[in-house]
Parts: structure tokens; sequence; C-alpha cells
């Protein structure tokens, strides 16, 4: 059986531009999209944290080492600049493999000026794999 996990997730990035007359997106610094495995073009769900607003759209690289996160769209009518947001990608991963403790999200937490703050270990621990199957 296969099921949806958490691939990857920006946590607590910050909106820096937004533009309303952009045909669409969500543009992310194209170190940190490397960073935790996002795609150009891959479907993200956007949670912005200052107002509960949620969104589905794409990533498009901005420069390398930029910091820049951007609303394009109608999407920058759902926060603006300055709005802590969770940017996440998911997948479909055959459940042994995460049974057997083969995968791992990858996970970056940002501080205001989207520089990393920390990164999740690559491997869970026995323990933490319990956990997350509820055990």
């Amino acid at each position: 059986m296969k099921i949806e996990m958490l691939k990857s997730k920006l946590h607590q990035a910050c909106i820096t531009h937004a533009d309303v007359h952009y045909e669409g997106s969500f543009g992310i610094d194209a170190e940190l999209i490397e960073t935790v495995g996002l795609y150009p073009y891959e479907k993200i769900l956007v949670a912005n944290i200052n107002n509960g607003n949620r969104l589905e759209t794409y990533v498009i690289p901005e420069p390398f080492g930029s910091r820049r996160m951007v609303l394009n769209g109608a999407a920058a009518r759902l926060g603006s600049v300055g709005d802590r947001v969770i940017i996440m990608s998911f997948c479909l991963i055959e459940e042994a493999l995460v049974r057997e403790g083969k995968f791992r999200p990858r996970v970056l937490r940002l501080d205001e000026h989207n520089e990393p703050v920390y990164r999740l270990p690559s491997s869970p621990t026995t323990e933490e794999i319990t956990s997350m199957l509820g055990g």
C-alpha cells in the first residue's frame, strides 16, 4: 500500500515580496529549493501562519542565495510581505519503506531572514519511527 507523506518542508519562511500582477506561483530561493529537495514547477501547499490562509501552487526558483520568498499572482492576495509561511510538498511512498525507517522528509526551519536555523537529521532513530507509527 502507498501512503501520502510529507516530502519537503520549509518551516516559518518569511515572505519577502508579493506581485499580484505576475502570472502565478511561489518563488523560492534556489539554494533552499535544493536543500529540501523541491523541484521547479513542483506542486506545493503553502500555509500562512499569520492569517491561516492555505493555498496550492507550484515552485519557481528565485536567484540562488537571495533568500527571496515571493507570493505571485492571485496568491499575493493571501499574504503580505513579512508573513511567516510553511511550504510543504508531499509524495506517495510504500508503507513498508516508512516502517523500515527508509523514509524521512527533508525539513528546514528558517529564521526571519530565511536563513536556516536547523535541519532535521537525515535518518530517524528507532524510537522516532515507533513514535511516528503511534507505537
